[in-house]
């Protein structure tokens, strides 16, 4: 086991998300599609791709460093 494994992790609620896919469509290649809720915020967007799941992922994470006006 390597010292990162060994060490604590800080797990933030503030970067805490809830992931749920649909269900592939017989067919269907593409399985990126779904809904995604930022649990802080409580922020919710439907994807249909991996990179609009990052993106939404990217965003939230960004108002976490935003200092408030």
């Amino acid at each position: 086991m390597s010292q990162q494994d060994q060490a604590p992790l800080s797990l933030s609620p503030q970067r805490a998300f809830v992931v749920q896919f649909y269900e592939r469509v017989a067919g269907q290649a593409e399985s990126w599609a779904g809904r995604v809720e930022h649990i802080s915020s409580g922020r919710a967007t439907r994807f249909r791709s991996s990179e609009a799941l990052w993106t939404f992922f990217t965003e939230q994470l960004a108002t976490l460093h935003e200092k408030p006006p």
